[in-house]
């Protein structure tokens, strides 16, 4: 009897252990089944699966792969890293004073008699622009007395030659003093002169030309040469061109036209260098000196600008300076970045034109970083959908988008920035554009009462009551 009741218990025994094995199987097989599925060739599959009850069926939605290519969804890891907070601030493209615009004056008092270049065309330093004729009486004078102090110093130099040739002791020593004093007066008289003429305008081959007697009475206007502090400036900057390209702006005058020494003849201008002007209010000037002092840099937005049609800018867009003054009817404070500019060239009817990209008056919108928030998650503003107080990404696992709750730092038209707060793990695979939408089919499927009691399959299947 005693051996019965111990073969008994140890039965008993094993049915218990048999029956706690399997209901321990049973308990954890969402660990263990996910280990026997095939592997799925999508990196976001390799998330694992879960099973989902009633209450959280409603903020998972299945997709099928035409789906999310009609959607033009896509999904990416979500990674940590550094966000600039930024603010938008209008702008447009202003001339860079002393340098954008050059105006050409006359030299002298003059007639216009030709014009070489019109609004449109372009030209180079050097190249001709006017040419006048002279009416001046200054100069024509001054031609005249620097004709006549050369012939002079001729006459006083034969006049030395001869009386070293006669010798000391048959001249008084005085004699030879006063003719060289006299030469030292006269090539003072001449080098007055030759200065004067080159102030007018007048080249050294010209005035040489003068001075063996045949006199000048047209005069040309050319381009200016570039100044060296303005070619120093410039060098280590994006060159848009090897060389200096004006672009006749406007003319002032015309043929047959009377002009003054100093009168305006017309405006060339040079935008190889311009200037972004932004426009703050004086409340947001603290946030644009901090952005100053760091040297971060800003992300402008052209208006009217095709991209793909130029060459990258690769040129660090920073605030120079700002405004001295505010604004009296705007009530805003200027704040300038240097603007490097490109250009594009053709030639018509045998005439060279060019083309700028940026034009001064042309509107932009500045992304002004003011604020650093590190370790934090950055994501396309289309990536995060709002309801309410609630903010929703969609973390993707194979076919399966499951919504998720975020905390929103910060959104702009652009991006949106989450909180590292363990919503959303890095590495995660989310969905980077649409989530209204997703939100939108969410919405209409669970109201459609779909899916209670829904069970998430290994291999990504749905099923359960609609």
């Amino acid at each position: 009897m005693f051996k019965k009741l111990i073969r008994f218990a140890r039965n008993l025994l094993l049915l218990g252990l048999v029956v706690g094995g399997a209901a321990a199987g049973y308990l954890t097989r969402d660990r263990w089944l996910p280990l026997f599925a095939a592997p799925s060739p999508n990196a976001a599959d390799h998330e694992p699966h879960e099973e989902l009850s009633a209450g959280t069926v409603a903020d998972t939605l299945e997709l099928s792969p035409q789906a999310r290519k009609n959607l033009g969804l896509v999904a990416g890891p979500a990674r940590l890293s550094t966000f600039r907070r930024t603010i938008d601030l209008p702008g447009r493209v202003v001339d860079h004073p002393g340098r954008s615009d050059h105006g050409i004056t006359s030299p002298v008092v003059g007639i216009v008699t030709a014009i070489h270049a019109f609004p449109g065309d372009t030209v180079q330093p050097g190249d001709r622009l006017f040419t006048l004729r002279l009416l001046g009486e200054f100069t024509l004078d001054a031609q005249s007395e620097l004709f006549k102090a050369t012939r002079e110093i001729e006459l006083e130099t034969e006049k030395q030659s001869r009386l070293k040739q006669i010798g000391e002791g048959a001249i008084a020593p005085v004699r030879l003093i006063e003719v060289d004093q006299q030469l030292r007066r006269l090539a003072a008289a001449r080098d007055s002169y030759r200065q004067e003429l080159l102030s007018r305008g007048l080249s050294p081959a010209e005035i040489a030309r003068i001075a063996q007697g045949q006199f000048v009475t047209t005069i040309a206007v050319t381009a200016p040469m570039p100044q060296p502090a303005q070619a120093a400036d410039t060098a280590g900057r994006e060159a848009t061109d090897g060389s200096i390209t004006y672009e006749v702006q406007d003319l002032r005058v015309d043929l047959g036209s009377q002009v003054q020494a100093g009168q305006l003849l017309g405006m060339l201008a040079d935008h190889r260098q311009l200037y972004i002007a932004g426009h703050a209010f004086k409340r947001e000037t603290p946030l644009l000196e901090r952005t100053a002092q760091n040297n971060w840099p800003i992300d402008v937005e052209f208006a009217e600008d095709d991209p793909a049609a130029w060459p990258p800018l690769t040129q660090p867009f920073e605030i120079h300076h700002f405004s001295n003054s505010i604004d009296s009817e705007t009530r805003t404070l200027d704040f300038f970045v240097p603007l490097t500019n490109q250009t594009r060239r053709y030639t018509k009817d045998g005439r060279a034109f060019v083309v700028w990209r940026f034009r001064p008056g042309q509107r932009v919108r500045l992304h002004v970083p003011v604020e650093e928030l590190e370790n934090v998650i950055v994501l396309p503003a289309t990536a995060v959908v709002r309801e309410g107080p609630e903010a929703y990404v969609f973390r993707q696992n194979g076919n399966l988008f499951k919504r998720l709750p975020v905390h929103l730092l910060h959104t702009d038209r652009r991006r949106a920035v989450l909180a590292n707060d363990g919503s959303v793990a890095p590495g995660w695979y989310l969905a980077q554009s649409a989530a209204a939408t997703l939100n939108r089919v969410l919405k209409e499927q669970t109201s459609s009462g779909m899916a209670v009691g829904v069970h998430v399959h290994a291999d990504g299947t749905v099923h359960g009551a609609h």
